[in-house]
């Protein structure tokens, strides 16, 4: 299992860009009244079919070929069920997938959500011209980022790797979580 959720999420949303997906949608939800921790990955890829959702879960299915296990979806939702919260992912070929992920926030069995700055902007910096909509919500209080946005003030031919364009992306990040979290860990 992966010491951070930031890492599962971004195993996860790596399977976005490997089924080509234009846009992928993550929003990272956490309502600490309700004592939850909710992640929601959706893409517009490839999709898969109701049998490949159903086995997808099972550690040792992948669609790979390099190897002949696939532990990123399993871990994932081992991690999120081992706090007495819920997985769900939902699929139609064609179409594209959503994965969600309910944690229970104060479950000793959580681990921590990790270092969603590092997370997102690796997932922004190095895939090219597939597009982000980041939402992080802790409470009600949030921030958005989305890369249609920038790069609609950048133009098409500037790219996310350029280093200040890439450390721009970095440091809104890190002061939007460090606004929303007011002081707080998750």
């Amino acid at each position: 299992m992966m010491p951070e959720i930031s890492l599962n999420i971004l195993d996860v949303a790596q399977n976005s860009v490997k089924a080509g997906a234009s846009l992928v949608t993550l929003e990272c939800l956490i309502d600490t009244k309700a004592d939850t921790l909710t992640v929601i990955i959706d893409d517009d890829g490839c999709g898969m079919s109701k049998e490949q959702v159903e086995a997808v879960t099972d550690p040792f299915f992948t669609t790979r070929t390099t190897r002949k296990v696939g532990l990123g979806v399993p871990f994932f939702k081992m991690a999120a069920e081992s706090t007495g919260g819920s997985f769900e992912i939902l699929s139609e070929q064609g179409k594209g997938t959503k994965v969600t992920s309910v944690f229970v926030l104060s479950s000793i069995d959580r681990m921590p959500l990790g270092d969603m700055v590092s997370t997102v902007h690796m997932l922004i910096t190095q895939n090219g011209k597939m597009d982000l909509v980041y939402r992080y919500n802790v409470d009600g209080t949030e921030f958005m980022l989305d890369t249609r946005e920038m790069r609609a003030v950048l133009g098409d031919d500037v790219s996310f790797m350029e280093p200040e364009v890439s450390e721009y992306i970095r440091e809104y990040l890190k002061e939007n979580t460090a606004e929303v979290n007011n002081g707080q860990e998750f």
